[in-house]
């Protein structure tokens, strides 16, 4: 029930002790503040690996050729292996039930001209699916088509920054550039979230690089995609399943561990976002102790009110006053002081965390956030934590005997 006497006797007390008060407050607010910030930074901690480990698709393997180790049936070792086209449709028919779509790719490097402007990048002969492997996103134009790969037609899509650096201001869409003295069509412009060294690449049909080099049909990589709905155990099974495949077709030993390599992106992914978690549940940890630091502060505060006021409690319950009504007194007057300064923290530590937004993406902590029902819930937490600190000891003040605490000094 309301009283307005016993809110009157609450400031009245808050503004006789000016100093404690503000103490009791502060050590809260600063709980809340630094648990907020903190968990912030944990959730920016997440935001940066997923930026960093997650530019390409989640669901890829990248399957490079090595160099053989150990002698088998009767091939010897330190043997290269060396990808084909047909690699791709041996995939493709034995793995139907896994597989999404797949990609080769070639590497080169190029000297490429347009007028007057050169510049060397790297160009890479692609398929159409290679897109989704990269999430590469088209500007302008199209990217490469199963026309171009079957034609083997000389049209090329480039990054941004080729664009940038050979066109200016020029739009590059319909022009010929000189790739290693062959001119190429640009029938697209991209852009790609892993950043410059990505935007200075020039994507054509790989059938065409091969048809450049005396028709030959070999590959340097292959990318392929496995259906999401599989998930991560059944990529274990099939990354498990297509490396024995492999081997088995290029005649390397089982236990040869280069021979092959397949980096499975999920697999990495598992791996960088447990360590996410690792960390975000360190420095959840710390904000947790502070939490704890800021209960412990406002006990030592609520035993040092009550014992400060020992003799007062005596002489209420001289005149009639209940052990409820002395608890209650004691614990509105800590309640209300630790719901003003949670909040007071909780806002603060909100507020300083949207004017961080991407000032911080230096120290991979990028557009650090709280949840605002887990903000809510600790500052509520918080709340009953600082109950219970001034319950306790008023609970002891309430049984003390009247004349007991009117002899204490």
């Amino acid at each position: 029930m309301f009283s307005r006497d016993s809110w009157q006797e609450i400031f009245q007390t808050i503004k006789k002790n000016k100093l404690r008060t503000f103490l009791s407050g502060f050590t809260v607010s600063l709980g809340i503040f630094i648990f907020i910030i903190l968990l912030g930074f944990g959730n920016g901690l997440t935001n940066s690996f997923n930026e960093f480990f997650v530019d390409d698709a989640t669901n890829t393997f990248f399957i490079f050729p090595g160099k053989t180790s150990i002698p088998h049936k009767g091939f010897k070792a330190n043997r290269f292996i060396q990808f084909k086209n047909d690699d791709l449709t041996d995939i493709q028919q034995n793995f139907r039930f896994y597989l999404e779509y797949i990609s080769p790719r070639l590497f080169r490097n190029a000297n490429v001209i347009y007028k007057n402007k050169s510049n060397s990048y790297s160009f890479r002969g692609i398929a159409p699916s290679h897109q989704f492997a990269e999430k590469t996103i088209i500007m302008k134009g199209r990217y490469i088509n199963e026309e171009d790969i079957k034609n083997k037609t000389k049209y090329a899509v480039i990054g941004r920054l080729v664009e940038k650096d050979l066109f200016g201001n020029e739009s590059a869409l319909g022009k010929y550039i000189n790739i290693n003295n062959t001119a190429y069509k640009v029938t697209g412009v991209f852009q790609d979230e892993g950043g410059d060294n990505e935007e200075r690449n020039i994507f054509v049909p790989y059938t065409t690089i091969q048809l450049a080099e005396k028709n030959n049909d070999k590959i340097d990589q292959i990318i392929l995609a496995f259906k999401p709905e599989l998930g991560y155990a059944g990529a274990m099974v099939f990354e498990e399943k297509l490396t024995t495949f492999l081997k088995e077709k290029h005649h390397i030993a089982k236990d040869d561990e280069n021979g092959i390599f397949i980096r499975n992106i999920a697999d990495n992914l598992n791996d960088n976002q447990q360590f996410a978690t690792v960390l975000k549940i360190i420095v959840s940890f710390v904000g947790i102790g502070t939490l704890i630091a800021g209960v412990i502060g406002i006990s030592n505060i609520m035993v040092f009110v009550v014992k400060e006021r020992t003799k007062e409690l005596g002489v209420r319950k001289a005149l009639g006053a209940t052990p409820f009504s002395i608890i209650a007194m004691i614990l509105q007057e800590s309640v209300f002081i630790t719901i003003i300064a949670g909040y007071v923290g909780l806002f603060g530590g909100i507020l300083v965390l949207n004017f961080i937004g991407v000032s911080l993406e230096n120290y991979f902590i990028k557009d650090p956030y709280i949840d605002m029902g887990t903000a809510i819930f600790s500052t509520i937490l918080l709340i009953l934590c600082g109950a219970f600190a001034g319950y306790v000891p008023a609970k002891k003040a309430a049984n003390i005997k009247p004349i007991v605490a009117l002899r204490d000094e």
